[in-house]
């Protein structure tokens, strides 16, 4: 088994006119949480969509859990579970029936289903909220449902696009208490935030400003370099800094 679970070589995205991503070279090792760190309109999204295959790259390429991302991506899909910013969640639909909806999508069924879920439940703590309506959630337990229904057919690979965007403070310490111990499951994380002060939860970070990854290294690294190491490096922190204080 390969130690990257994601190795990307040269990945580029381009809208129209606008380079969204810029050659992207980035590996991933099997078992950690990566945080993809950068300001609104750095890559973020674009990245993790690529590596969802939601989006085809216009140029280059990679594997994720040692299948190509342009020539195999049904079998990509099966190995991954990818959270969007705007999980598609059915608010007329209850906790229970969500997750039944996205684990028939998955084709899990029968005991493993029912195994699954009500360890998942149990897990993220919604197990008391399985008869309510998802449109009657609080942000953070709407998160949590999300969560659960990509996770419901046990990926190995976990793409999370700002997953604590937006809920209170309580809730986005709950959210990564649960994404590290998500880790104990032999999953992989990868999670994108504009929050530096995030970094410290992941075991290495990427960098990404204007497209490009400026460098990729433990959190102590990085914020240990100097801005004049790395090309982008102070305008990117400087974003960051003041993103964080918004």
């Amino acid at each position: 088994m390969k130690l990257d679970i994601i190795e990307t070589k040269d990945l580029t995205r381009i809208y129209g006119e606008v380079l969204a991503l810029d050659r992207l070279d980035l590996k991933v090792h099997r078992g950690e949480i990566f945080g993809l760190i950068g300001p609104d309109g750095a890559g973020k999204t674009t990245t993790l969509r690529l590596l969802a295959t939601v989006l085809s790259p216009s140029s280059g390429g990679g594997w994720v859990a040692g299948y190509d991302l342009v020539k195999e991506t049904e079998q990509v899909k099966k190995k991954i579970g990818y959270m969007p910013q705007r999980f598609s969640l059915y608010e007329d639909l209850t906790v229970d029936e969500n997750i039944e909806f996205f684990a028939r999508l998955r084709r899990v069924g029968g005991e493993a289903f029912r195994k699954r879920k009500r360890d998942l439940m149990e897990f993220i703590g919604l197990g008391p909220f399985g008869s309510r309506l998802a449109g009657q959630l609080s942000g953070g337990m709407k998160q949590k449902l999300g969560l659960i229904c990509t996770l419901i057919h046990t990926p190995e690979l976990l793409l999370l696009d700002e997953p604590t965007t937006g809920v209170d403070p309580v809730s986005r310490r709950e959210f990564w208490k649960i994404i590290t111990t998500l880790l104990g499951e032999g999953v992989t994380v990868v999670v994108s935030t504009p929050y530096m002060d995030e970094a410290d939860r992941c075991r290495r970070i990427g960098l990404i400003y204007q497209g490009k990854i400026i460098v990729a290294d433990t959190p102590e690294a990085v914020k240990a370099m100097a801005p004049s190491e790395k090309p982008g490096l102070e305008e990117a922190f400087l974003y960051l800094t003041r993103e964080e204080k918004q």
